[in-house]
């Protein structure tokens, strides 16, 4: 997949008429670090910061995978966003 597409499906989520779930938006956020950034570094958030531990979570799930298939999982997972929400 190209990075194009990457980035154009990126925009598409700020676009969405609602905002998806907390789960919708973890499972999207990091297949997005994964692909930008690649594996995460650093120690995972103590429980009093209960976002910033699911972020971090999200990401880790993510370990290992080439920033292709990030790419490629993300579009896909904001084609389905689209498809259920809708864009402005």
């Amino acid at each position: 997949m190209s990075v194009e597409l990457f980035k154009e499906a990126a925009k598409k989520v700020n676009e969405l008429k609602q905002r998806p779930s907390d789960a919708e938006l973890l499972e999207i956020y990091g297949l997005y670090k994964q692909a930008e950034v690649g594996d995460i570094t650093g120690d995972r958030p103590s429980f009093l910061d209960p976002k910033g531990r699911a972020k971090y979570d999200a990401w880790t799930s993510r370990k290992g995978m080439s920033a292709e298939d990030a790419r490629e999982k993300y579009i896909a997972e904001v084609e389905k966003l689209v498809e259920k929400y809708g864009t402005n």
